[in-house]
């Protein structure tokens, strides 16, 4: 088997039975803040695109580029099809004239036949409302000698199915940050630094946890960081020794793992070919002298985003140029249309959000303040004097263009921006993140009975000295693997969420108690 990185989470999987192209991303993501480091877009696409499987994993725009999918990709190769709860990724697939797809069932191995011989596939589908935009995916590749398990970003709660292959060869894992927290919080810069700080250990933390679940001869460390190309952004890379930053590139990462006691990881750029057989490593060749390809991620770092900063100014000022201008008329209107019926439709959802929610257009251009009112269901002016739980303040121009576009999903285009600020008091609120997700009747309906339905959640587990439910209440991820106690607190480190263990009490949210005691 041959796997040659194409640039983030981005590989090309040969094997004897065809061609996989998985998850290739060129064009400037989220409102043209992410681009991928290094860069990709001096590959060879026509010909990586003429292949005979195409798989996306979801469709966060770092995974799913439709402009690059449209223009470069073969239309007659087989789509995997992740086994999601709603079908936006394979009506966005078949608009761009895709047309063949296999339909995989959740966590089970399947044999794909094709003109080039039979593969053996399995896609773990992540359907939680979490999840990516209503789903997120890891895809397991056997070809009679060696298998992959490209993970991507996705996070899995049962590793078990892997079972069905003898062994995992090579892993492909998501490492480093892909989310706007802490930086875009209204709060002290002290508490700012120490909870970025905290943020980029637990990441790396839990990504060595699923290396040692998973197990695997050989790790490659992938899917981010992205890389941030605007000047008003810049100080986001980690080209400056700052330990708060969530986006360690790999060099970091596979210093942590040698730290860790694991010595099998390799550090592929775009263009990066390694061929196995089994899990005998048989060749590994850069694109560049290997020097050159250390040198981006240490000393020349920072010369190399200038560089590329450069080079790709005039695509960062035409996405810039697309965007719906600041200036125009009141958008309370609008937003009215957009989210009360949404609303209508989520009553779990916005009990859970439990309060009003500020959103502060803000712009030389353009000012105005809107209320979604969650518990009235309703969107309306702000009250004189009206104290808020949590706000946001978003460019104009940002909010008329996802108005513009029908968008049904800010987090996949505003926030993962990082283009805007928060403010909040007491923790996170799941349920608000989960309804910027779900802008559409399928996806509110099916997160609205997610969160609605009863999980099992009767299997108790000894760690350390305190007996606690088996299942973290947040995400039902199994804490036999994925929690850690240190003194009277419980992290489950899948996405860093804690628990108080004197009292079962989440401090990092409402709800969710955990069940527990001390033995």
């Amino acid at each position: 088997m041959q796997v040659t990185s194409v640039g983030h989470a981005g590989f090309r999987i040969e094997t004897p039975a065809g061609s996989i192209l998985c998850d290739p991303w060129v064009n400037p993501a989220y409102f043209a803040s992410w681009f991928p480091f290094p860069d990709n877009s001096e590959l060879d696409w026509d010909a990586l695109g003429d292949c005979d499987y195409l798989y996306i994993s979801h469709l966060h725009h770092d995974h799913f580029d439709p402009r690059h999918l449209s223009k470069h990709v073969n239309k007659d190769a087989v789509v995997l099809l992740p086994d999601f709860p709603v079908p936006d990724l394979r009506g966005e697939l078949e608009k761009l004239g895709f047309h063949r797809f296999f339909e995989t069932e959740d966590s089970v191995r399947h044999t794909v036949s094709g003109p080039k011989g039979e593969l053996d596939v399995m896609i773990i589908a992540l359907r939680a409302p979490a999840d990516g935009p209503i789903g997120d995916s890891g895809l397991v590749v056997h070809d009679g000698t060696t298998t992959v398990f490209n993970m991507n970003d996705c996070r899995p709660i049962d590793l078990d199915v892997l079972g069905a292959f003898d062994a995992i060869d090579v892993h492909l894992l998501q490492y480093s940050g892909a989310i706007w927290y802490p930086m875009v919080y209204d709060m002290p810069a002290r508490a700012k630094e120490a909870f970025g700080t905290q943020k980029r250990q637990r990441q790396m933390d839990r990504a060595r946890q699923y290396i040692d679940h998973v197990g695997a001869t050989w790790v490659v460390p992938s899917a981010g960081p992205p890389c941030f190309l605007d000047p008003e952004l810049r100080d986001l890379n980690d080209d400056h020794g700052d330990p708060a930053n969530i986006f360690p590139d790999e060099m970091v990462f596979l210093d942590q793992m040698r730290q860790g006691g694991h010595d099998r990881g390799l550090l592929m750029i775009p263009g990066t070919t390694a061929s196995f057989t089994g899990a005998q490593l048989d060749s590994l060749t850069h694109p560049i002298p290997e020097a050159d390809v250390e040198a981006i991620f240490t000393s020349g770092k920072a010369d190399y985003i200038a560089a590329y900063a450069d080079r790709m100014a005039p695509v960062l000022a035409a996405e810039k140029a697309s965007w719906a201008p600041a200036a125009g008329p009141a958008m309370l209107e609008p937003l009215r249309a957009l989210f009360e019926p949404i609303m209508g439709k989520s009553n779990e959802i916005c009990d859970g959000i439990g309060y009003p929610v500020e959103l502060v257009l803000d712009g030389p251009e353009h000012t105005e303040t809107v209320v979604l009112d969650f518990p009235e269901r309703i969107v309306r002016e702000p009250v004189a004097g009206e104290k808020f739980r949590y706000g946001f303040g978003i460019p104009p121009e940002l909010v008329r263009t996802v108005l513009r576009d029908n968008e049904p999903d800010w987090v996949n285009t505003i926030f993962l921006s990082t283009r805007f600020r928060a403010w909040r008091v007491g923790g996170y609120n799941e349920y608000l993140y989960t309804f910027f997700k779900c802008l559409t009747e399928d996806r509110i309906v099916y997160a609205d009975g997610w969160f609605g339905e009863s999980h099992d959640d009767s299997a108790m587990i000894e760690l350390g000295d305190w007996q606690i439910q088996r299942r973290c209440p947040h995400m039902k991820a199994d804490l036999s693997k994925f929690g850690v106690i240190e003194g009277e607190t419980l992290t489950c480190n899948q996405h860093g969420w804690q628990w108080d263990l004197k009292t079962g009490r989440c401090l990092t949210a409402k709800g969710h108690e955990l069940r527990c005691e001390k033995l």
